[in-house]
């Protein structure tokens, strides 16, 4: 366990909260700066925001001797993903009123707003509160926001998934009642003893945890690349169980060898959605107990399994459930994708999934995607859920309604859209980065489609444009984007230089490998253009990109 004599300033700032209320209530007040007070900018986390800044306009801000031009983002708790129509119309006009009008679909199947400035974060936590939708832990040391399998076409049992992800998620929560006291204004009268907390105690955890489900054969979650990830395990079309697995993080630190990406180890099976809970729970109070709170590049819960080593592990989160865990049962994934366009499920629904580059809907000049939406939106006979991809399925429509939606779609550009880009575009993914991560060293969802445009005539020139490689950016080595569970990953290192990933496979089951450093645009693309015309030549039958190239990587060790 860590040494309490050497605990990071974080683990202060925690437990002398007050159930995560530190002085916010005084920030938000000063009227003199847009900035609230650096331990409150830790506890505001814990209420699903960051503060951050506009860095295109700190240089011209400077020069004028203003203070940054600081704004929130703040991001939902959504398990699942699912929004009704009369919600996603809600959102829309938030979005309108109180940011800069984006909505950004993240790679954890929610949503989040940037731009919000200090007078409009409780107006805007109040309008959510509303629409029923809360903010609560989708960021800070707590269980963020839990995934699943996002389209319900793909399996019958899909309800029964999304329904175990909102269970978590509740079981989960803080027991502090402070986000309704900040930002609701509920009178609340404290009694401590309500707000006790046998999960996060008053230190929380040593850092964030995430918490994916999975129904194979679609990997469409990346499910391994979470704290904690759970596949369903199916026979004869009912859910059995679920093999749990531990310890997944794609997160690391440039120069710094101790951190590492990793994905989740097995556990075990157990046989019930009970143990499944149980198993959670106690994976997490291990967590709480074991992780490292002198030290934050270390203190994911990866770092702790490779401390403790996956027996010792399992051994003590066994011992915390008083059951063990069975053998692993089998399973098996044959894609890690969103299928687009219409699907039907057993019930005679109808899903149409919509291409979000990189989760961002607006409106731009000859394609009114967000204007779209807000129509569909308006029918009232769709329900709308987001993909871990950072696109939006419309969802649980009727035989009777489709040509309606369909319509719209069309008018609209959506469908006409979606339709046509390449397989490249469509499995690429990028993190928000530039302008306002405070973590950014270089761009990510601004840059990523200008360097596909750039792509995809190399990929013709070989015959590969209708190849599904997966190709992921991220502005820093912090992993949000998922780049280094790609075959084709790049990772920030200064503006306009990347590290430059291969090697990773198809499925979500395999890292790839950095193969060149900081590098910029034209070396990245003469990189690509080298690799791709050796795999058009060299490759097996049916062997992905990811494949050979981690093939090609053992050959020139």
């Amino acid at each position: 366990m860590t040494d309490k004599n050497n605990l990071s300033p974080v683990e202060r700032i925690k437990t002398g909260s007050n159930g995560l209320r530190g002085t916010l209530k005084e920030s938000l007040l000063d009227d003199f700066t847009g900035a609230i007070r650096e331990d409150d900018q830790t506890l505001i986390k814990f209420h699903g925001m960051y503060q951050q800044d506009d860095r295109d306009r700190r240089e011209e801000r400077v020069a004028k001797k203003l203070e940054w031009l600081y704004s929130y983002m703040i991001r939902l708790r959504l398990p699942g993903g699912f929004l009704t129509s009369a919600q996603w119309a809600g959102l829309h006009e938030i979005a309108e009123n109180h940011s800069t009008g984006v909505i950004k679909i993240t790679t954890r199947q929610t949503i989040q707003l940037h731009g919000i400035l200090k007078s409009h974060v409780k107006p805007t936590i109040q309008n959510f509160n509303l629409h029923h939708l809360d903010s609560i832990a989708a960021c800070g040391d707590v269980n963020r926001n839990v995934t699943c399998t996002s389209n319900p076409s793909e399996s019958p049992l899909h309800q029964e998934i999304y329904e175990l992800a909102g269970k978590i998620s509740e079981m989960c929560l803080p027991k502090t009642k402070s986000y309704y006291d900040l930002w609701i204004d509920d009178e609340l009268v404290i009694d401590r003893k309500t707000e006790e907390d046998p999960l996060y105690q008053d230190r929380y955890l040593p850092r964030k945890l995430k918490i994916g489900i999975a129904i194979p054969p679609n990997n469409d979650v990346d499910v391994f690349i979470n704290d904690i990830a759970l596949i369903a395990i199916i026979e004869n079309n009912q859910i059995v169980g679920y093999n749990i697995a531990a310890g997944g993080g794609l997160g690391a630190t440039h120069g710094n060898d101790a951190t590492y990406a990793r994905l989740a180890s097995l556990l075990g099976f157990v046989d019930t959605e009970e143990k499944a809970l149980k198993a959670v729970y106690e994976i997490i109070t291990v967590q709480r107990d074991f992780g490292n709170r002198s030290d934050r590049k270390l203190s994911r819960l990866k770092y702790t399994i490779d401390k403790l080593g996956i027996e010792g592990y399992r051994t003590e989160v066994e011992k915390r459930c008083g059951f063990a865990f069975e053998p692993a049962r089998e399973f098996k994934f044959e894609q890690r994708k969103d299928r687009y366009g219409w699907l039907q499920n057993h019930e005679g629904k109808w899903f149409y999934t919509v291409f979000v580059e990189h989760g961002r809907i607006l409106d731009i000049e000859g394609y009114p995607l967000k204007s779209g939406l807000l129509k569909i939106a308006e029918t009232g006979k769709v329900n709308f859920r987001f993909t871990c991809n950072q696109n939006l399925i419309l969802s649980d429509i009727h035989e009777q309604d489709k040509g309606e939606i369909e319509k719209i779609l069309k008018e609209h550009g959506i469908s006409g859209y979606t339709d046509e880009v390449s397989a490249l575009r469509k499995n690429s993914v990028a993190c928000v980065a530039l302008n306002t991560c405070s973590l950014a060293l270089a761009e990510g969802q601004r840059y990523l489609p200008v360097l596909v445009t750039k792509i995809e005539p190399v990929l013709e020139k070989y015959g590969l444009q209708n190849e599904d490689i997966t190709i992921r950016m991220t502005g820093c080595p912090n992993g949000c984007g998922r780049s280094p569970n790609a075959e084709i990953g790049l990772v920030g290192t200064a503006y306009g230089k990347y590290n430059l990933h291969i090697g990773g496979d198809r499925l979500g089951m395999r890292l790839n490998t950095k193969f060149k450093e900081n590098i910029g645009e034209e070396e990245i693309l003469e990189t690509l253009d080298e690799l791709f015309g050796i795999y058009s030549e060299g490759r097996y039958s049916e062997e992905t990109f990811g494949d050979f190239s981690y093939r090609y990587l053992q050959t020139i060790k």
